[in-house]
């Protein structure tokens, strides 16, 4: 069996982490939840970030770029690395909810077919994709948004690792909210535990990390750590304690900067939105509706 390598960049602004796991042998890669930098003052992208991860790809063929979901504090980069590379592009099977709700809200029109078609391939539970001589298995996991993902694959020592996109953060941050449209402590919950019933030496990738100051930015853990440190869901937090702490905190965090800008790019698979007749591309901002 091929050993995983795995190579992460982390973005500052947004406090993402984006991987390439390639099996270096077989000259075969995958990208995992690209940033495209986006400038909220001036509207302006540019593609800094996806450059640097880019640059992880070396030599290999780049066959996919996987989004673990929709992501609501930065625009994917998806469309670039297609253009680069030639790489297709995955989510999960659950975005079609997403893009329901969002079209809706967005009032999108019939220009948007919220059928997940923007995407090459939905991915459920159970799902592989083969990398060289990798294997990567899908796990529905939702909570934090209906269509959450983590990636699993196995290393040439049995060792697992997980990319468990928003599910789980670093164990002194805890875990990700739950009040956006279709999201679910309860679920989450469920999901993490899931997660948690892995070996302990699982290493796990964080989709972010939020370091406390003092503290360099981490994305790295694993189950054993998780289990005993966690300090929303280590060992000995049940059900009905998590979904109580989670509620409660949800209702005092803030609207992401990035949501409204995020969401509209990244339901079309990191698409921008089609130009209108001047030739330029708007991303809109609903007034009093959230």
């Amino acid at each position: 069996m091929s050993e995983p390598d795995i190579a992460a960049v982390f973005d500052p602004v947004t406090g993402t982490v984006s991987y390439i796991l390639a099996d270096r042998a077989a000259k075969r890669a995958v990208a995992i939840d690209p940033v495209l930098d986006y400038d909220w003052k001036s509207g302006r992208t540019s593609t800094v970030s996806a450059e640097r991860l880019a640059a992880c790809v070396g030599d290999c063929t780049l066959d996919w770029v996987i989004e673990t979901h929709a992501h609501a504090d930065h625009l994917s980069a998806a469309p670039w690395f297609k253009s680069k590379f030639g790489a297709k592009v995955a989510t999960g099977a659950h975005i079609v909810d997403v893009q329901a709700t969002w079209a809706k809200l967005l009032n999108l029109g019939a220009e948007f077919a919220a059928d997940g078609r923007q995407f090459d391939r939905l991915l459920g539970e159970g799902d592989r994709l083969a990398i060289g001589g990798l294997t990567l298995t899908v796990w529905h996991a939702p909570g934090h948004t209906p269509a959450c993902k983590m990636l699993l694959v196995e290393g040439g020592d049995g060792r697992k690792h997980v990319f468990v996109g928003d599910t789980l953060f670093m164990p002194d941050i805890g875990t990700a909210r739950c009040d956006f449209p279709g999201g679910s402590a309860r679920t989450l919950y469920r999901s993490i535990r899931r997660l948690l019933d892995l070996p302990g030496d699982t290493r796990l990738y964080m989709c972010h990390d939020y370091p406390p100051e003092g503290r360099p930015p981490r994305w790295v853990s694993t189950v054993a750590e998780q289990r005993a440190a966690n300090v929303h869901v280590k060992d000995g937090v049940d059900e009905a304690a998590f979904v109580a702490m989670r509620e409660a905190r949800d209702k005092t965090l803030p609207v992401p900067l990035l949501l409204l800008p995020s969401i509209q790019v990244n339901i079309r698979a990191g698409e921008l939105p089609p130009p209108e007749a001047n030739g330029v591309r708007y991303l809109k901002i609903p007034l009093d509706a959230i």
